[in-house]
């Protein structure tokens, strides 16, 4: 039988990446970064997309001489068309739609947050469907039921912020660079946890609040000086990630308690988060469920998550015509 061989394309925000997968395997999965947005403190929508420009084609070309694979031997091209930054959307997307016209192979259009949810279905250890995956973000934060590969509910999504738009707003309140996120994480390992109290907002059922937190954060900076702050600089970061992590964990153990499924997953960048991590391990232990938690690789944003979600839509034939337009804000 003929291999399924996916080329897939992520260009959603500022990562230009490119993956290729054979049979539901991941041969090869490049990222290009772009730190220019370093000096801006964010992502510069303009920038973003003029850097993915100069880097889609040499990150495919390498992600196919990873793989060992011609353009000849692609059975699909797959690309993210929602959501994300629309510029940045546009350049995967016509690119993938040129590609696909030129070699006359079918398209996969492939929403992110999907993608990022069945990043768990990479590698060997997999979880059993129905389960559960927490998806943490810059951008989102959703508990999603998983019922099939391409049969996902989000049945708890947060209502204001996003759980990595705190740690990363949070982290400049500190006076922390860009990307904030990762360096609360890098010092919250040297602080105590407990050492401060933030507010925890108390949301119905399964939804999230994050703006709650980063205010009672910055009431409580306002009172200290930059020397409090220099000096409680590892505990300061460890409380405020130790509750981010309490809020999203509670969430999480009423789901579990609501759908009776105790197969549970986390995805999406702020799953790259050591101490995150850790907590839904000791968790999974406590409560006898079973764990799952992507490779940091696959936890940014990649195009292996992406193929991987493609090969499924290619199993099912969900496949997208060539008028297709990305969406900044499109829904599951």
């Amino acid at each position: 039988m003929k291999s399924t061989i996916i080329l897939a394309i992520e260009s959603s925000c500022d990562e230009t990446s490119a993956s290729v997968c054979v049979d539901g395997k991941i041969l090869s999965n490049y990222i290009a970064n772009q730190s220019v947005h370093e000096q801006y403190g964010g992502v510069v929508p303009e920038l973003a997309s003029r850097a993915h420009l100069q880097n889609i084609v040499p990150v495919v070309d390498i992600a196919l001489a990873d793989a060992h694979c011609n353009l000849s031997d692609i059975s699909a091209i797959a690309f993210t068309q929602a959501p994300g930054l629309i510029g940045s959307l546009l350049v995967g997307t016509q690119f993938a739609k040129s590609l696909a016209l030129a070699l006359d192979k079918p398209l996969i259009a492939v929403h992110h947050m999907q993608a990022h949810v069945l990043a768990n279905l990479i590698g060997d250890n997999i979880p059993n469907f129905p389960f559960l995956c927490l998806t943490v973000s810059g951008g989102h934060t959703q508990i999603v039921l998983a019922k099939s590969a391409l049969d996902l509910q989000v049945i708890g999504e947060t209502i204001d912020d996003a759980a990595g738009e705190a740690f990363d707003k949070t982290a400049k309140l500190l006076g922390l660079p860009y990307p904030g996120g990762p360096l609360i994480d890098k010092y919250a390992q040297l602080g105590n946890p407990l050492a401060f109290k933030f507010a925890e907002p108390q949301i119905p059922e399964l939804n999230f609040s994050f703006s709650g937190l980063k205010t009672s954060v910055l009431y409580f900076l306002q009172k200290q000086d930059e020397k409090f702050i220099a000096n409680n600089l590892n505990n300061l970061c460890a409380s405020i990630q130790h509750t981010i992590i309490q809020i999203l964990l509670k969430k999480l153990r009423k789901a579990v308690q609501l759908t009776g499924v105790n197969e549970v997953c986390i995805a999406g960048g702020v799953s790259a988060n050591s101490g995150l991590r850790n907590a839904l391990t000791e968790m999974g232990v406590i409560n006898g469920w079973k764990t799952f938690i992507p490779k940091f690789e696959y936890c940014t944003d990649n195009a292996a998550m992406i193929a991987i979600t493609a090969y499924y839509k290619y199993l099912a034939n969900q496949f997208t015509e060539l008028d297709v337009s990305p969406s900044a804000r499109a829904e599951w």
